[in-house]
């Protein structure tokens, strides 16, 4: 190992990022690349994952997994049983219906809590066993400001990120005293590809323009904008740096929640 390579944070350990192979995953698993990191990346498509993987080069491997799934995971960890995963990074998430309430299936309300509720419970069963009978490691579950503030016709994905919020808050006090920190990163409306449908639908529901379906969010954030996938990559591997840092939820909005 160089000199340079010392220096990196997180040289030498292995980290896996759910929903690894675009948006925020993508964006987390450079961050983490440039630390140093090797990265395992999971999701559901495998011609996604394989085209991101060689794409980022040699310390980036794939695995094919649905975190909903108990099966999946538990393939999932037995393929890595080789190796020592110190960082799980829980992003895998689905938005779900923009709609009512009183309008939403309870078909779309379990898919929502299925991958990001149930698949955070998974994957910290399946991996955090490892962590505590080594006495270290980093969990970050990807939430959102969502479950913190009101957002009309988004109930599932708001109920789910809080959801999110409270077994990290709770999971941090079981396995802390073990050595293992347990942290949230809360996103504000990030840049991209799943904002630009959420726009889209909102101003197909309301009647309006997807313009003012975007400043409808935008206006509510202190610096008047969105925050960027980079950024949120960037934060988590702040957060990793914070070696004080357990049971903590940190808001990335903007300013669009302040507390």
């Amino acid at each position: 190992m160089s000199e340079a390579d010392q220096r990196l944070p997180l040289c030498g350990r292995t980290a896996l990022v759910s929903g690894g192979a675009g948006g925020l995953g993508l964006a987390i698993t450079r961050a983490l690349l440039a630390d140093g990191a090797r990265v395992v990346i999971t999701g559901r498509d495998e011609g996604r994952l394989k085209e991101t993987a060689e794409s980022l080069g040699p310390d980036v491997e794939y695995r094919v997994c649905d975190v909903a799934r108990p099966e999946d995971v538990e393939a999932l960890a037995a393929s890595l049983a080789g190796t020592e995963v110190s960082v799980l990074v829980n992003n895998a998430g689905v938005p779900g219906p923009v709609a009512p309430l009183t309008e939403i299936s309870a078909r779309d309300w379990d898919e929502v809590f299925d991958v990001n509720v149930r698949g955070v419970f998974l994957m910290c069963r399946a991996f955090l066993p490892g962590m505590t009978e080594r006495g270290a490691g980093d969990v970050v579950n990807i939430a959102s400001v969502s479950g913190k503030r009101p957002l009309p016709r988004r109930t599932p994905y708001c109920a789910s990120k809080m959801a999110v919020i409270g077994l990290t808050t709770t999971l941090a006090g079981e396995v802390g005293p073990l050595g293992v920190s347990v942290n949230t990163l809360s996103p504000g409306p990030v840049v991209g590809p799943r904002m630009e449908r959420n726009f889209r639908l909102e101003a197909e529901r309301t009647g309006g323009t997807y313009a003012e379906a975007e400043e409808a969010f935008v206006s509510r954030a202190a610096l008047g904008r969105m925050v960027t996938e980079e950024e949120v990559g960037a934060a988590v591997s702040a957060m990793l740096r914070m070696r004080g840092l357990c049971g903590a939820d940190i808001d990335l909005s903007a300013g669009m929640v302040a507390r």
